[in-house]
């Protein structure tokens, strides 16, 4: 870990072409030292600092996803007020038509229970 020429080194020969390597195992030390020289560099104050950055990135990455995701729900919702009117024509009589509905007091149909002729 003194070392960090050497170190840096090692590293480069053993991620260019393994296979030249004479000890494996100097690899996977190098590696352990890389990693325990950055954590020991990390500075408290820097590390809150680039954690406030990034949540400030993600709630801003959050309002414009949500923003997106309203304007496509806006885009294939339907509003019943906004379609266009179609105009009701009476049914045509002849083949295939149904019959005109039943005027208001006459009775079309079986008797319903409870409102049997008496």
């Amino acid at each position: 870990m003194e070392d960090r020429v050497t170190l840096d080194g090692i590293l480069m020969k053993c991620d260019q072409d393994p296979s030249k390597v004479r000890n494996p195992s100097d690899c996977e030390n190098a590696r352990i030292a890389i990693e325990r020289l950055a954590s020991q560099q990390v500075d408290p104050e820097e590390e809150k600092k680039r954690e406030a950055e990034f949540e400030k990135a993600r709630e801003k990455l959050r309002v414009v996803q949500d923003k997106l995701r309203q304007e496509q729900e806006a885009k294939t919702k339907v509003d019943a007020y906004t379609l266009p009117m179609v105009p009701v024509s009476p049914a045509a009589s002849g083949k295939g038509a149904a019959a005109p509905p039943p005027a208001q007091g006459d009775q079309g149909g079986p008797p319903l229970a409870g409102n049997a002729p008496h």
